[in-house]
């Protein structure tokens, strides 16, 4: 068995691991996770705490945020699903008898790689640039491995599918990271100058995240 069949034949098996481990409960809650409705709140703080933290000049920021998103969108789905045309699991033939979906979604034809797991983690890894902080980073972190776990438990994806998904997130971030710290240096110099008695640009988002996943696991618990 050459390298790539046993990198595939540890994928299978750890896909059918992750996605047979599942419960009415958590069904509800990777399914509401997965969704990119769930998170308008979490962006939205965010955009606010940008506004209000770089005001005029927070268009730069604002624009590097949506060129990181579109980038790793474009890059994941529409160039390499198409050109890998790798089958979802939730499409191959082999697992049809032992797949378990939610809801019957079993998402578009390919998944390599998921851009679930790319656009979150190029979202949390700029964001993590911006605000450069522990409790922020923690969460945003948990977060995006969320959101990617709930694509192999709702047998959309592949581990491999996601872990190719976050390295095109981590890449589009850096490139709109270093875009910025070239073309507008002096905001990312200057943005953590706010005094101590003053709220944190990150303690809305931080609040709102928490919020959310709270939210989604008693939205889960009576709805499934």
């Amino acid at each position: 068995m050459n390298i790539i069949d046993l990198l595939l034949s540890l994928d299978n098996q750890t896909f059918l691991l992750i996605n047979g481990l599942h419960t009415p409960f958590f069904d509800g809650v990777m399914y509401a996770i997965s969704s990119k409705f769930t998170w308008i709140p979490i962006y939205l703080a965010i955009l606010i705490s940008i506004i209000k933290n770089w005001k005029k000049e927070s268009i730069w920021i604002i624009l590097g945020l949506v060129g990181c998103i579109v980038i790793s969108d474009q890059v994941s789905s529409g160039i390499i699903k198409e050109l890998v045309q790798r089958l979802r699991p939730s499409h191959a033939e082999q697992f049809s008898d032992v797949i378990h979906l939610v809801k019957g979604y079993t998402g578009g034809k390919f998944g390599f790689v998921s851009s679930h797991a790319a656009n979150s983690f190029a979202f949390a890894l700029l964001t993590i640039f911006l605000f450069k902080r522990k409790e922020f980073t923690i969460l945003i972190v948990l977060w995006a491995l969320l959101v990617s776990y709930s694509r192999i438990y709702l047998g959309v994806h592949y581990p491999l599918d996601v872990l190719g998904g976050i390295v095109v997130g981590c890449m589009s971030a850096l490139i709109c990271f270093f875009a910025i710290l070239k073309l507008r240096p002096s905001l990312l110099k200057a943005h953590n100058t706010y005094s101590k008695v003053e709220k944190p640009p990150y303690q809305l988002p931080l609040i709102v995240l928490v919020l959310s996943l709270i939210g989604t696991v008693l939205y889960s618990f009576y709805k499934f």
